[in-house]
């Protein structure tokens, strides 16, 4: 399976996987589907939404890593200095929690509903908490 379906509410993505660049991310995120959760708004790190994963430890290190996620991006922090996050840019972002910049790993890319992503960061950061499913398409 290399594409995943993201839904949350009315709007349809289609996500690939980033296996050649960050395997053990993308391994590990593979066998938690379908992984339903909400988005939030980010507080520091620009215009995206993520999950919040409190100090969950990962079996998986730095893969691929990126401190500035493009639009339809999304990146998994696996923990150290900050807690541990999933974050999916809609707009500029510089990846960062109150202790300073940080990176993830950039292990999906949005490939279709990129034009969709402006109103989910929209609807998250104006309406609150969205509900997401990411499953395989």
């Amino acid at each position: 399976m290399s594409n995943v379906l993201i839904t949350t509410g009315d709007l349809r993505f289609v996500g690939r996987l980033e296996r050649e660049l960050a395997p053990r991310t993308c391994s590990y995120f593979e066998a938690r589907l379908p992984y339903i959760t909400k988005f939030i708004h980010v507080r520091w790190s620009g215009e995206a939404c993520w999950v919040p994963m409190g100090d969950e430890a990962m079996p998986f290190g730095f893969e691929n890593a990126t401190s500035h996620p493009a639009p339809g991006q999304m990146i998994f922090y696996p923990g150290g200095y900050s807690e541990t996050e999933i974050l999916l840019a809609y707009g500029g972002v510089r990846f960062a929690s109150k202790l300073g910049q940080l990176a993830g790993n950039h292990f999906l890319t949005i490939i279709e509903g990129l034009e969709q992503l402006p109103i989910l960061g929209k609807r998250t950061l104006w309406k609150g908490a969205q509900e997401v499913r990411i499953a395989r398409q």
